[in-house]
């Protein structure tokens, strides 16, 4: 929270965890900052309902300060159902996207996933919904809700995906940082997306608890 509002830091830090602890964070952070930095194609791949899309907004304006314009793709309700298909997915590598990343959904999309990746299509995924014990193929799968999640990380598992991305967005800076890229330019003010944070957490019907109240309050 580099050169952020002191007080909103310090209300905000008593919940904050690090985001280290969430399996595969570290990957997909240093993933995509290599991505920000090569200026690469990158779409993400939301959902239909607030949560979904508040969590596509996060991580698009973010991308947008750090200098990347990030694509966007929301399934049709009627026609594509819920969650990624196989075939969005390959079309979109197909159309020059080196990464894509599920929001608020593919924690479940074994046949979707196993799909891009047979066709060389590199996806991470956001998520917050129940997982099997065995997971889908993906470069990276956030999700505090992971069966092989440890405590600190599984506490959390009240998270709407819109956190979970929140906290992806914060490894990404602290990622960035550490690379010297904020040598040369302003880095972005994570805090002033709280209120799309607050939105998609309060639509989702999260547990105002821990890191969702000081999502809501801040």
């Amino acid at each position: 929270f580099a050169g952020q509002d002191r007080d909103a830091v310090d209300a905000m830090r008593a919940f904050m965890p690090d985001p280290s602890i969430f399996q595969d964070m570290d990957r997909a952070a240093e993933r995509l900052a290599d991505a920000v930095m090569a200026k690469e194609k990158v779409v993400i791949f939301g959902d239909y309902d607030v949560d979904g899309a508040t969590s596509a907004a996060v991580l698009i304006l973010l991308l947008r300060a750090l200098g990347l314009e990030a694509g966007c793709y929301i399934p049709d309700r009627l026609m594509e159902g819920y969650g990624p298909s196989g075939e969005a997915l390959v079309r979109l590598g197909r159309a020059g996207a080196s990464l894509i990343i599920t929001v608020d959904c593919g924690a479940m999309a074994f046949e979707a996933l196993t799909m891009a990746r047979d066709a060389g299509v590199a996806v991470m995924v956001v998520d917050h919904h129940k997982c099997a014990a065995t997971l889908p193929p993906a470069l990276a799968l956030i999700n505090p809700n992971r069966l092989d999640e440890g405590d600190d990380a599984a506490a959390h598992g009240h998270l709407a995906a819109v956190g979970v991305a929140f906290l992806l967005g914060a490894a990404l800076l602290r990622c960035l940082r550490g690379r010297g890229y904020f040598n040369q330019r302003q880095e972005p003010k994570l805090l002033g997306l709280l209120d799309i944070v607050a939105l998609g957490t309060v639509a989702d019907v999260a547990a105002l608890r821990g890191l969702n109240r000081a999502f809501v309050a801040q």
